[in-house]
């Protein structure tokens, strides 16, 4: 089998698996018997379970990324726009959080806030890399200044629901809270930047 071929057959092992499971209730001996594949061939190509994780979520972010920017309608509102492109980067992250790594993962485990701050910290680039790639007056250097304002504030804040969170429900009322009392506050201060 490809080399290629076998490393998408564990990413796609592991990713149903960390849906089913979650990442603390799975291992690396099922992901392995899931890709149909010795324990050993999956540290030939990643080091450990959080590195198949990582290339898992990485993927997924930039097709979202990619469906985001070109989805993405310019309102004639420049409020507006950057309102709503936020709150679609939050519930990326938001889904990263609930389908990939599981809540307990994020409470519980002595890496989680390490490893989501460099996934903010990837996730912030590749949006603000793709923003810079389009044509238009959006792609400005003020509206990139603006827009990564706008990603910086509310990444912090989105993450920490993750920490201080204690049920799913919770999360989603803080979503709900951080999109009608927070995020129209730091989009009137992006604007004025």
């Amino acid at each position: 089998m490809e080399p290629d071929k076998i490393k998408d057959s564990i990413k796609r092992a592991a990713q149903e698996l960390f849906r089913k499971f979650g990442y603390h209730k799975t291992s690396v001996n099922e992901i392995a018997k899931r890709a149909k594949i010795a324990k050993a061939t999956i540290y030939k190509y990643f080091d450990s379970k959080e590195d198949v994780l990582h290339a898992l979520l990485m993927d997924y972010i930039r097709v979202s990324v990619d469906e985001l920017i070109h989805i993405t309608t310019p309102e004639t509102d420049e409020e507006t726009h950057l309102n709503n492109l936020i709150m679609k980067t939050c519930r990326l992250s938001y889904t990263i959080c609930n389908e990939f790594i599981g809540w307990e993962f994020i409470r519980e485990s002595a890496n989680s806030q390490a490893f989501l701050k460099n996934l903010s910290n990837e996730l912030e680039e590749l949006l603000i890399s793709s923003f810079s790639q389009l044509s238009g007056l959006r792609r400005q250097d003020h509206y990139l200044q603006k827009l990564r304002f706008l990603i910086k504030c509310s990444k912090s804040i989105v993450f920490s629901f993750a920490f201080t969170s204690v049920s799913d429900a919770d999360v989603r009322k803080n979503f709900v809270s951080f999109q009608k009392e927070v995020l129209p506050y730091l989009v009137k201060a992006a604007i004025t930047i």
